[in-house]
């Protein structure tokens, strides 16, 4: 296996590092280590051009998850293509588990991520069994710890660069739609670093639906399921908020403006979908792919 693992980071030097240095002790020195940096403004790029154990450096102009992946798919070499996020360590199985894989012919390969040191291996975000959607079996991966086999990724055109939030989501429903498998492995599990301030960020009610609406609309069109599944959301978390509302955790004003940029964020993800599915109408439906362009990179060091 000639393993790539691409480290997306963003103002995130403190824990890119031990990212670094849990891969450095996790898997062989043949290794390549592609780091993509977003404008980040503390430092890390100069604390990685000073490591040993990183290949290629690519610094990009945009904050944007699924840029960073995109760009380092075109910088990596591989023929599996690992993603690892800046603020995640890899455990000590994290290789071996996913050679395992690999030499089984998988074609995408994800285990656990958890949150915080120590965290018990019940406590994972990525879902391990299949969800049917729409007469697919779609089994869910966490984008900061997934692999995928070199013509797998390329097939798939990479992630959505459309897409603030949720682009493992989407590249999900699209390795489904495409025929491809996703293996689970246990082994393969990554942690989460929580940072100082013990948490993350508040969510942004309006990204996210927008990114709901566009995935659900492109990957299935807009039928009568797809507008359900979306209202269905919208009040699981709108029934969230109110219990905020009555702990004091949220206040009344501010619930009412979630609600608003909900409404309006889903029909705009609806819209851009619509035209998505047009503009892509075969089964990767990634219009905003690795294809698209070719100016990500604002400058690359090859540091080997």
């Amino acid at each position: 296996m000639e393993l790539s693992v691409v480290v997306s980071t963003l103002n995130g030097r403190e824990r890119l590092l031990p990212c670094l240095d849990a891969l450095r002790t996790s898997v062989p020195a043949s290794t390549e280590v592609v780091v993509v940096n977003g404008p980040s403004a503390d430092g890390t790029t100069g604390a990685v051009r000073e490591r040993d154990d990183v290949d290629v450096l690519v610094e990009i102009s945009e904050r944007n998850r699924n840029v960073s992946r995109n760009a380092g798919i075109e910088a990596a070499t591989g023929d599996v293509v690992a993603f690892v996020g800046g603020e995640y360590a890899v455990d000590g199985g994290w290789y071996g588990a996913l050679e395992s894989a690999s030499a089984s012919g998988a074609d995408v390969v994800t285990g656990p991520v958890r949150d915080g040191v120590g965290s018990p291996a019940g406590d994972d975000r990525s879902p391990s069994d299949p969800r049917p959607v729409r007469g697919r079996a779609v089994t869910g991966f966490d984008g900061d710890n997934v692999a995928f086999d070199r013509e797998v990724i390329e097939a798939l055109d990479g992630f959505d660069e459309y897409l603030e939030t949720g682009g493992a989501k989407d590249c999900a429903h699209r390795v489904a739609a495409m025929g491809y498998d996703v293996t689970w492995s246990g082994g393969m599990a990554a942690r989460h670093e929580v940072g100082t301030d013990g948490g993350r960020l508040e969510r942004n009610w309006g990204v996210c639906y927008r990114s709901l609406g566009y995935r659900l609309a492109k990957n299935y069109g807009l039928g009568p399921t797809v507008l359900a599944r979306a209202a269905g959301s919208a009040l699981r978390d709108a029934s969230q908020e109110v219990r905020a509302v009555a702990t004091g955790d949220s206040t009344p004003t501010g619930w009412v403006g979630n609600g608003a940029a909900v409404v309006r964020s889903t029909a705009r993800g609806l819209r851009d979908g619509r035209s998505a599915r047009g503009e892509d109408g075969g089964q990767r439906r990634n219009p905003h792919g690795l294809s698209a362009r070719q100016d990500r990179a604002v400058r690359q060091y090859d540091l080997r």
